[in-house]
């Protein structure tokens, strides 16, 4: 009865975990889609405390109501510039999760070996054959691997984030050789506890994976940062999949499967976006030049708050396309205060938003969701692309990379290739800045040089707050 009970609620939770999945695809469903997603999970734990092999309640309850307090206060205090690294923290977690688990399903092997005091899972494990034994540890070993390299590779892309580390590219004396080294130990290591189930080839193997992941996303530049947080959780979905069949649970493995499977194809989508492939970012980032690259001419050309006043009250179209600068100033309520008074003047004014644009997939589309911007009038980049040569204004706020025509003009360009917004079309184009810096990965941006682009400097809140009396 217990299992069937168990069983029935995992399969409920797995469908709202699904709806939960596909819910986050739109933006008119996404709200609705958490709250499957969070009915799941208290389906799921509720189902976890009362089934089979249920004991330590007081420990579940006071770990649960712990989890729950720093959870609750992390995500009411963490700024929405500080989401993709509480991503990438929580993706460390999870591996972290996986190892430890890994760890004592190898340790309850051990037990149910020597015949001690059986809990549950080593009493499972005890009508095991050899040849299921054997598939047990090849699936814990799996997830303790994937589990490492997603624990210290989510701690770097945290670091890079969060400005704690250096986003430039960094490999250690040997390069790539010593991944391979790591991988190669991983792989013997595997053969040796395949054979004698000891504990010294497992923990060997994690510390090999501990280096890969760090010395993996090191080496990883900060403007694929996108593509890495991705990347990361895919992992940690595939760690949570293997500990679920090594634990024999069916809602761990679909839950992981769902994970893993929806940040691989978010992973591809990226490096579509970037026209890069997902091995190339792996190796390699954006960071350094592959020749010499083309000479910038010109002069960036400062215009105050009263000329782009100017340009937008005489404008009837104009698109917006924001970046991380927006975000680190906060100035999604301004932005979309300004969209309002132009919209009320009759103005078409819409958003152009690039596949990488900020430091997570869907950032941007986040902070202008927060802000009440209607979501009919947010445009992906394949949607709107064609249409800047009919546009009067073009307002970049905080992007660099994505707006750069030298990923179409410039082929040692570190970013040739890449499909950008080609907002320099435009009939006149506004670039919020905070000064003449490079930007995040430090490529030079010709757009900024161009004789229809005028330098709007400062900070994009304080810009913008005040622009928007002058727009009438």
């Amino acid at each position: 009865m217990e299992f069937g009970f168990t069983t029935a609620a995992y399969v409920v939770a797995a469908v709202l975990f699904i709806l939960s999945l596909g819910g986050l695809s739109g933006q008119e469903s996404a709200k609705r889609a958490v709250w499957y997603g969070i009915a799941g999970m208290a389906l799921a734990i509720a189902a976890t405390l009362v089934g089979p092999a249920s004991g330590l309640w007081l420990l579940s309850l006071v770990l649960i109501a712990g989890g729950g307090v720093i959870g609750y206060q992390l995500a009411t205090k963490v700024q929405m510039t500080q989401m993709p690294e509480l991503v990438a923290a929580m993706h460390s977690l999870v591996g972290l999760a996986a190892v430890f688990v890994g760890f004592i399903a190898n340790f309850e092997i051990g037990n149910a070996a020597a015949g001690g005091d059986l809990g549950t899972f080593a009493t499972m494990i005890a009508h095991k054959s050899a040849v299921e034994i054997n598939i047990l540890r090849v699936e814990l070993f799996l997830g303790i691997f994937i589990g490492a390299i997603t624990f210290t590779g989510s701690i770097v892309a945290y670091g890079k984030l969060a400005g704690r580390v250096n986003s430039a590219a960094q490999k250690l004396p040997g390069g790539h050789l010593l991944n391979i080294a790591a991988a190669a130990t991983a792989v013997l290591t595997l053969i040796w506890y395949f054979n004698s189930g000891g504990f010294l080839p497992l923990f060997l193997m994690t510390l090999a994976a501990l280096f890969i992941g760090y010395h993996l996303i090191m080496g990883i530049g900060g403007a694929d940062m996108p593509v890495v947080v991705s990347m990361l959780n895919s992992y940690s979905g595939w760690a949570a999949a293997a500990i679920g069949f090594s634990l024999g649970n069916d809602l761990l493995i679909v839950v992981g499967a769902l994970v893993g499977s929806s940040g691989a194809i978010l992973s591809y989508i990226m490096c579509k976006a970037m026209n890069r492939s997902f091995v190339s970012v792996i190796l390699g980032g954006f960071g350094g030049p592959a020749g010499e690259q083309m000479a910038v001419d010109g002069e960036q050309i400062a215009i105050d708050s009263d000329g782009v006043a100017t340009a937008l009250n005489e404008a009837d179209s104009v698109v917006i396309i924001p970046g991380y600068g927006m975000a680190v100033a906060q100035a999604q309520s301004s932005v979309a205060e300004l969209v309002r008074k132009l919209r009320a003047q009759g103005k078409e004014v819409r958003f152009a938003i690039h596949p990488v644009a900020g430091r997570l997939p869907g950032h941007m589309n986040v902070l202008l969701a927060e802000a009440k911007v209607p979501y009919d009038i947010v445009m992906e980049m394949d949607e709107i692309n064609d249409d800047f040569p009919k546009t009067d204004v073009a307002i970049v706020i905080g992007s660099n990379d994505i707006v750069n025509p030298a990923a179409q003009d410039d082929p040692n360009s570190p970013i040739a290739g890449m499909p950008v917004l080609e907002c320099w079309k435009a009939k006149q184009v506004f670039v919020s800045k905070r000064g003449q810096g490079t930007g995040y990965s430090g490529i030079e941006n010709p757009l900024f040089y161009k004789e229809n682009t005028r330098m709007f400097y400062g900070d994009a809140k304080k810009s913008l707050d005040e622009l928007l009396p002058k727009i009438n």
